[in-house]
This record gives structure tokens, sequence and C-alpha cells, in this order.
């Protein structure tokens, strides 16, 4: 078995690895992932094939396929993110012997490097055979950021220290399956059926499609060889099968002479939002475009122009700097400017593998800000996606007897619900009640992005179009659900779930869930004062419109007032915020023994049921409920949602719901550590903060949770850690009516770089430890209004200011 180990060193604006390790690499393809937006291709090397090692895998966003499975005595029907065919395969052998097997033959070095700054992904490979013939191989891999459909491979093999005849295989496969997560296999898992498949004019081509979603996926790939720099005329051979196209050709080489294939590949759906015929589009594309290099260029110059808008510089720790331009990146691959034109949301996992079935959740609440500060055409487009689905939200709701919009935990092709009610207890043989779904807070995350987007980019356009409208049907949905309690004249909201899994099912909320959940009563009473301030700031016109169209009615909008003002949010005379009704009741955890007992906890859950126990019955979480109020919204705003009238809150509440809530959390989350370094650093717990944003900035980079991060990226805790080295460590505030700067860089960044748009105007910042260099690029007025370090100031527009704090 083939492996190499090198200590691994930083590049600021690359990925490297320079060893293989059998078992990280299904790790590493995830962030070795290049794409486009429209696009994701895995960076498994080209030779390989899937295994429990490797698992090479192309995503379409939005591209989705519905299969039934049966499960024990029951028909289980999923959607899943479709794997599409695999283009990048390409592999050698000498003579008629075996084909190059990465996983067996003896590797030399090794060196794959990911380059942010253009997005390709090179890899440079020495090897030895059995009978000790080395050889050299280096590849050069790209999916345009240019034209979302194109993508290409430079493959370069020297033999070393031999000479003869060399056979070199190029691969359309679309006999795959999806197979990257094993926890699904048991599943019915073949998305693809063949359509067509053949070669014509130097091109070979293929189209299969979905079985149940009948989406057409069609590739057509050119070849170039060069042997010694000299192109080759060489006649390649077919070999063609239903869904699987192998090209082939041989060619004698001397010790020490490079060959060269280049393979342009061209990818298109027949989505509603893409193409109507094509195989014809991906056979015409492929046919017009040039060479390998050309590709690459005119990629990069669309890069180059990503990077000018996200880049965010680091100076003093190059760790931080290199994880941060990754997570940027990982981002722009799962969407980029591409996306204006895809009916497409963000997917949990990315475009990197199949965890969570390529589903959206709320994770895009961590993800959204930074769309809206550097592409917010791209943000509008994900907002829209929900929009387009409203109806499906709108059916969901009134399915389940509520008004509004209910949008489902798990969104996928169309917008219905996606999450199982029912599973599976493999080791009973009982199937029980699954209360995913009753995460509707996801409703709120929604609703809390339009209203983030509309507040940092003032898109009135956007809010009479959708916006607006879907804002306020999710409120109406949430005052469907909120129920009077005549003998207090409080709301109670019941049979929901926040953002702690661990809490399943209370007694006090009968059918699953728990009851009054604080951060959906809070959220939920913000929710209803913003629907005021939104009507208040559409025009007349647009908002009359929009109040006929979906018929809201003026005691419809009073009630919400007063839902707001009353909401049930139990707060004990220490100003705790219990986190649902009966949380207080539980039992305490020996946290101390369960640590010592297992070397990881971050899923608690899984191991007092393993114990015969129910996460139900302690005082835990899986990451932060309640204390996600503070991150989503200021301090001061929490408190007057939430006053009391039997006692007044301590000014360091925040602190103590801080406390008191971390020592019960395992961050079974990645997203769990991001909140907390967040509130850390708001009340001043730098060295709490630092480690927790550390431990989150690298946590797919090493995997933390231990085998997920081959899934797929975690998208959420990507945004989060980039958008926190902006909100919190640069003290950026973008919730209120003006910005807001209060800085504090941990201690081992001595300066910090980066752009930005907010209401219009184009901001410059550059922080040191005493220092803040602040350009205000505007055309709209010659004096903007700021806050910083608590005092409100006025600066000159498209000046350089230099403030000293």
């Amino acid at each position: 078995m083939s492996q190499i180990t090198i200590k691994k060193e930083f590049n600021p604006w690359s990925l490297e690895y320079n060893d293989y390790d059998l078992k990280k690499e299904k790790s590493r393809e995830t962030l070795l992932t290049i794409g486009n937006g429209y696009m994701g291709t895995r960076g498994a090397m080209e030779e390989i094939t899937a295994s429990e090692t490797n698992y090479p895998g192309t995503y379409i966003a939005g591209l989705y396929n519905r299969l039934i499975s049966k499960v024990a005595d029951k028909d289980i029907e999923n959607e899943d993110f479709v794997n599409c065919p695999n283009w990048t395969s390409i592999n050698f052998k000498i003579k008629n012997e075996e084909w190059f097997n990465v996983n067996t033959d003896e590797i030399i070095s090794v060196k794959r490097n990911l380059n942010f700054l253009n997005g390709c992904l090179s890899k440079k490979l020495i090897v030895k055979d059995k009978k000790g013939r080395k050889t050299e191989i280096n590849s050069s891999r790209i999916v345009s950021m240019s034209n979302p459909h194109l993508a290409a491979i430079k493959y370069k093999i020297k033999p070393l220290n031999y000479s003869g005849l060399i056979e070199i295989k190029s691969t359309l496969n679309g006999n795959i399956i999806n197979d990257g997560v094993s926890r699904y296999r048991d599943l019915n898992q073949k998305h693809l059926k063949p359509v067509a498949q053949g070669n014509d004019n130097e091109i070979s081509w293929l189209s299969v499609e979905t079985t149940k979603s009948a989406i057409e996926i069609a590739q057509a790939a050119k070849f170039a060889i060069h042997n010694n720099g000299i192109l080759e005329n060489v006649k390649i051979s077919h070999n063609i099968l239903p869904g699987f196209v192998d090209s082939a050709f041989s060619i004698v080489l001397n010790e020490g002479v490079e060959l060269s294939i280049e393979k342009v590949v061209a990818i298109s759906t027949s989505k509603p939002d893409d193409k109507k015929e094509p195989l014809k589009f991906s056979k015409n594309l492929v046919r017009s475009v040039g060479s390998f290099s050309s590709i690459l260029n005119e990629s990069e110059a669309e890069w180059k122009k990503i990077w000018n808008k996200i880049d965010i510089q680091i100076e003093g720790d190059i760790k931080s700097q290199t994880l941060i331009r990754l997570h940027l990146y990982h981002l722009m691959v799962t969407a980029s400017p591409n996306n204006v034109n895809i009916d497409a949301g963000i997917p949990a996992r990315g475009l990197h593998g199949e965890a969570y079935r390529g589903h959206i959740f709320w994770d895009e609440l961590y993800i959204m800000p930074l769309y809206n500060l550097f592409f917010p055409e791209v943000a509008k487009s994900i907002l829209n996606y929900r929009f387009r689905r409203i109806n499906k939200a709108r059916e969901y709701a009134k399915e389940h007897g509520y008004k509004g919009a209910m949008f489902p935990w798990q969104s996928g092709s169309d917008g219905r619900e996606e999450t199982q009610t029912i599973h599976l207890n493999p080791v009973s043989g009982i199937w029980g009640d699954d209360y995913s779904s009753l995460q509707r807070h996801i409703s709120i995350a929604i609703a809390y992005n339009t209203w983030y987007y509309f507040q940092i980019t003032n898109d009135v356009d956007f809010m009479e179009n959708g916006g607006a409208e879907m804002f306020l049907e999710i409120c109406r949905f949430w005052a469907s659900k909120s129920v009077l309690d005549e003998s207090n004249g409080r709301y109670n909201i019941s049979k929901v779930m926040g953002p702690d899994e661990f809490h399943e099912e209370h007694k006090a909320s009968k059918g699953g869930g728990v009851k009054n959940n604080a951060y959906t009563n809070i959220m939920v009473a913000w929710l209803f004062v913003k629907a005021f301030e939104i009507l208040d700031k559409l025009p007349e016109k647009s908002k009359k419109i929009i109040i006929s169209k979906i018929n809201l009615v003026p005691d419809e909008i009073k009630e919400w007032s007063g839902i707001s003002k009353n909401l049930n949010i139990p707060i004990s005379e220490e100003g705790i915020i219990e986190q649902f009704e009966g949380y207080f009741d539980l039992k305490e955890l020996d946290w101390d023994a369960y640590r010592e007992k297992y070397p990881n906890i971050y899923r608690l859950d899984r191991i007092l049921k393993a114990e015969g126990k129910s996460p139900d019955d302690y005082k835990l979480a899986k990451q932060a409920d309640t204390l996600m109020t503070f991150y989503n919204l200021d301090e001061g705003d929490v408190r007057s949602l939430v006053k009391n009238p039997d006692f007044e809150l301590p000014l360091d509440y925040l602190k103590k719901n801080y406390n008191y809530y971390l020592n019960r959390t395992s961050h079974g989350s990645t997203l769990s550590r991001v909140v907390h370094s967040y509130l850390a650093n708001m009340f001043g717990d730098k060295k709490l903060g630092d480690k927790l944003y550390f431990e989150a900035l690298e946590s797919d980079f090493t995997d933390i949770q231990g085998g997920t991060t081959a899934e797929g990226i975690h998208a959420g805790v990507m945004g989060g850690t980039v958008l926190m080295a902006i909100t919190s460590y640069a003290g950026i505030n973008f919730k209120k009516k003006n910005l807001a700067i209060n800085p504090g860089l941990p201690k081992n960044w001595n300066s910090l770089k980066f752009n930005f748009t907010f209401k219009n105007n184009n901001y410059f910042i550059h922080l040191t430890h005493n220092q803040l260099i602040i350009v205000i690029n505007s055309k709209i007025s010659e004096q903007v209004e700021i806050e910083f370090s608590n005092k409100k100031i006025i600066l000159p527009a498209n000046k350089k200011v230099l403030l000293d704090y």
C-alpha cells in the first residue's frame, strides 16, 4: 500500500500537500475541489477510481434526483445531490502491463497544489513500479470561472529511467453511483441511466439522464497530444459502451521525453435554468474553444476580479491567512458570480460531496452576509431560490394547519420538505418518529437573511418583487403558530426544535419538539418588529400592492404587534434565559466523567443513546441555541425583546447566559465554535474567543469531526469564520443604521485589510492594533457618518482617513 508523509507547511495563496496519507485522502479530495458555482469537481487524482480510500465526484448546482429504497418493511423516498459522470479520468500503463495504481505502486515523491488565485489544481508525482521503472506525472486541472460549462486537464508523463511503449486512456464515465457517504449505501443510489455515447470529428461524448427527475447531463471531450513539445497526430481508439466512453492511444516514449495530453471537456444539463439541448451545446462548445492555456488564462482573469473584491489580508499569521483564503475560495466554488443565473441555494456541504444529500439548510445564515458585502447580486439570487419556492412553503404550512409560508428544514429541487419524518432503529428494528423537520427556525433564518440583505444593500426593488412578500408570509406563519394562553396573556409556540438538535421531544410539547424555545420566540418577536420597519421603508404604492396580493388585513398586522410584546420567554431570577420550557428541570450531566470516559464527546447524543439514556433528559446542547440569539441580534435588541415585568435583567446577563450554556455544550456542530467565539469576544474574553475561533478556522482543514470533511466542506463554518474576521476582529457592525467599527485584532494578527460595499458605498479598511485607515468611496454623498469606538463621527468621502484607538 502506497503512503508517504512529509511535514505540512503553509503558503498564503495555496493549499499544498507533499504527502499521500490513505486515511486522509477523501478529506483532502474535498479540500482540493475545484469549481465555479455551477459545478464542483472533487480533487481526486485523475488515475483514481472510487474506493474506501478515494472518491472522485462532480456535482452541479441544483441537480437532484429522487429514488425509493426498501428499508425493512417500508418504501423510503430520498432526494439526492447527483454525482455526475466522471470527466477527470486519465491513466497510463507501460506496454501491456497493469494500469498505474497510486494506492499500490510505490510513490517516491508527491506534491499537490491548489492555487486559490486561479482555481488550478496541480500535482507532481514520481512513482516506481514493481520492475523499478520510474515515471514522472504532472497534471493541472481547472473548472473555468469564465465559462461555467468548461473544464480542462493538462496531463504530462515522462519516463525517467526507461524507454518503451506507453498506453494512455481517457474516460467519460456515466456508470457511477452516489457512494460518497457510507451510511447511505444501503439505499438505492443509482441515479443515472445512459442515453447516448459516441465519438465524431475528434471528440468523444456522453449523455446520461437522471432516473426520476429526467435531467439530461451531457459531456463532450477533445484531446491535443504533444510529444516533446511537438503536436502528435496519433490514432485514438474508442471503447464505447452504454454510459461509458474510453478513448485510448499508444506511443513509444524515450527516456526523459515528456508526453503531454490536453483534455478539454464541456458539460451542460437540461435543468430549466440550463440548456434545452445539452448534448448539442456541449459538442459545439468543446469544438469552439482553444487550448488548456487559453481556458486557464480566461478563468484566471475572472478569479482575479473575484479576489479583488473578497480578499482578506492578514499580516503576522500565515496559517490564518491561508485558511481564510481557503474558506473564501471554497465559498466561491460553491456560489460565485455565475450563480446569478442559477436557480440554487447554498448546500450546507458545498458542491464538494454528498453529505446531507446536497440539501440547503439554515447554514446560509452564516454565509449570506459575506455575499451581501461582496456580491449582492449573488445574495439576491440565493434569496430568489427561496422565493421561487414560496408556494411550496405555503402548501407545507397549510398541510400542518398554519397560515403563511413555512419553509422546509431541508430544501432541494422544488422546495418540499426533504427531511424524513420516521427513522429505523437498527438495533431494535422498530420505526420511530424523527422530529428533525420541527426545526422551524429555518424560516426565521430565511427572513433574517432577507432583512440583512436589505439592511446592507438598500435594494428596494428586491423587497418590492419578492423580499417583502416572503418576509411577511413567514411572519404570518409564526403568528398562526403562536397560541394565546388566556390565563396569563402570553403566547406560546410548541412543537419546534431549536438549533440544539439534541433535544427532540419534551413532555411540555405534545407531538414532538419543545415548547417556547427561547431562540425561536425571541427571533419571532424580532421578526414582527422588523415587519413594521420593512413596510415603512417600502414606497406606498408597492406596499399596497404587496398587502393586497397576500391579503394582509390591518387586524392581522395589529395581532403581530401584540404577539411580539407577549411571547412567553421564561427567565430565571438570575437572568438566565431558559432554553425551552422545562429545561431548568432537566438533570445535570457529569461532563468531567464523560470527557474522561470518551476521547470525543461532540456527538454526546449518540453516546447517551448507546448507553440506553436519552439526551432529552439532560441539560446539554449540541451547539449554541439560546446564545444564537445574541449572534443574530445586538445585545440591546435582545434586552428590549425579553423584558420581564417581574424583575430587571442584570447588566451582565449576556455573560451569565454565556457561561451557563457554554458549560453545557458539546460543540457537536462546527458552527458552535463560531457563535461562542463571537460572543466571548463581544464581552471581552479574548483568550477564550481566540481559542474557539482558531479551532473553528481549522476545523475542516484538520477534519476536526473525524471524517466528515470527506463528505463535503462545512460551508457554514467557512462563511462564519470569514465573517468573524470582519465583524468580530475588525469589529464592524452592519446591523445599525450607520456602520459601526470597534476593532480588536488577535495578538498574532499584525494587520487586517479588506474591502466591502455597504449601503452603496465602497469601504476600504486597514487595521493595525492601534490604528484604522479607512477610505469610503461614495458616489452619493460627500460625507458619511459612522460610529467608531462607540463614538459617532463624520468622515469625508473619497479620502484616506487615519484614526487612532
